[in-house]
């Protein structure tokens, strides 16, 4: 059976005229009442008394008209619930960003500023465990609109969104910065060079990481060559935060997540200032994506740092 049955027969019920209900229907009559036919075989059973002048409707046709209408209206009322659903998820800003950084920068920074210009992001937390890859692969493919990262020379995944048809904001300066548990005296209990007899325990990075191929490139260029020797390597930096707390040797964190550890005394630099690593924090989107929200989170944000600079 079809919907548009169901529609003609409310329409002859109300025009009790074939050829009226058929213009209404916008189709010739002979194709009208074709269908109203084809609904009662389909129903098996006589809906409307062609013997009556205007046309009526038969007992079993008062009874389907109810049904017809109820179930025409109730169609009608969910397409346009799905139509609404599809206007919000096309306007729906859909965020990806590293756990890192939703840790250390999305709820300080990006969450106040969206609550400030009354819109939410719909952040996808899937993303937390992606490899750096995935994040550049993720805008190419239009599977988020936004995507926040840490940008350095060195993260060569990222060199493929230098294309013209992408486009980034700075939104804030970053440095990664080189942390080892303390001992009872306050001072670290590993610091940077190291010596070649006794190597310093690295917590690094693996190298399809957002950071790791940045301490790579950085250490390549020191003076004074480090003396590391990998204990473990992880993906997240909250990982090699707990370790290095734990004392179990010397990572690279970026300095917003180590603000508050720093500051109890239990952590504490592991080298001097050539030892740390400026970054970039950026967003990235298309510039082809007409997202109404994201183009008013996008230039909202750009007037901000036009006004007082990198968030």
């Amino acid at each position: 059976m079809e919907i548009r049955w169901l529609e003609d027969f409310i329409a002859l019920a109300k025009t009790r005229h074939f050829s009226r209900a058929a213009d209404e229907q916008n189709v010739t009559q002979p194709t009208f009442s074709r269908r109203i036919k084809l609904l009662e075989e389909e129903m098996r059973v006589t809906l409307i008394d062609r013997n009556t002048l205007p046309l009526s409707l038969t007992p079993a046709g008062e009874v389907f008209l109810q049904s017809a209408e109820l179930i025409t209206r109730q169609l009608r009322d969910t397409k346009e619930r799905c139509q609404e659903i599809r206007k919000q998820e096309e306007s729906q800003v859909r965020f990806v960003t590293t756990q890192t950084l939703f840790l250390s920068f999305y709820k300080e920074v990006i969450e106040p500023f969206c609550e400030s210009i009354d819109m939410d992001l719909d952040i996808n937390m899937k993303s937390s465990s992606w490899l750096g890859i995935d994040f550049v692969n993720s805008l190419m493919d239009q599977q988020c609109d936004i995507m926040l990262c840490y940008w350095h020379p060195a993260i060569n995944f990222i060199r493929a969104l230098d294309d013209e048809q992408y486009e980034h904001l700075v939104i804030a300066e970053e440095t990664l910065i080189p942390c080892s548990a303390t001992d009872s005296t306050g001072e670290p209990k590993f610091t940077l060079p190291g010596a070649k007899r006794k190597p310093l325990p690295y917590i690094g990075y693996y190298e399809n990481s957002f950071l790791q191929p940045v301490i790579h490139h950085h250490l390549q260029r020191q003076r004074d060559i480090p003396q590391l020797q990998t204990l473990s390597e992880n993906y997240h930096s909250v990982s090699i935060k707990a370790m290095v707390k734990e004392g179990y040797g010397i990572g690279w964190i970026p300095k917003r997540l180590m603000l508050d550890t720093l500051n109890y005394g239990k952590v504490a630099l592991a080298g001097e200032e050539n030892w740390h690593i400026p970054l970039e924090i950026r967003l990235y989107r298309s510039k082809f994506n007409q997202n109404p929200n994201l183009n008013q989170f996008w230039e909202a944000l750009k007037g901000k740092i036009a006004n007082n600079g990198p968030l």
